[in-house]
């Protein structure tokens, strides 16, 4: 799987294009017959770990170094659900694994629910921040995450 194509003029515009394509690949899931949902499921727990992974491993540190808010403040927050999506996503899994599409849609469902509102905080709050503090170094935190 490549990287995306999103727009890259900064880290807030690129990250809240990228909540947008992970939302794309969950409504693939939901569309897909019960007996291919394998394939398109796959590639929504890709995105949405590899977006986690982008703002744990390389972006929130970058932030938490120009404002000296270790492990605490929104990146914490933000840490906290990110475990919770992933819990989320590995029970997702198993659904798909079991043929259970019901319970794969119920979990999906609820997994919205939380990422809806962790996407309002990050897109309305974070990012910005983000942008001010670490917008300068975006050119090279973009050439890390496409690493």
């Amino acid at each position: 799987m490549s990287f995306p194509s999103h727009p890259t003029s900064s880290v807030d515009i690129f990250l809240t294009h990228d909540h947008r394509a992970c939302d794309q690949a969950w409504a693939a899931v939901e569309e897909a017959p019960a007996d291919q949902v394998a394939t398109p499921f796959k590639e929504f727990d890709h995105q949405l770990r590899r977006h986690l992974e982008w703002e744990e491993e390389t972006l929130f540190p970058a932030f938490e170094q120009a404002t000296g808010m270790f492990g605490m403040g929104p990146t914490q927050v933000m840490r906290s659900e990110h475990e919770g999506m992933r819990g989320l996503l590995d029970q997702m899994g198993e659904a798909v694994a079991a043929g259970d599409r019901d319970q794969l849609v119920d979990l999906g469902d609820t997994l919205l629910m939380l990422i809806q509102q962790h996407n309002l905080k990050e897109e309305q709050v974070l990012y910005p921040m983000m942008a001010s503090r670490i917008g300068a170094d975006w050119p090279e935190l973009l050439t890390r995450l496409r690493a």
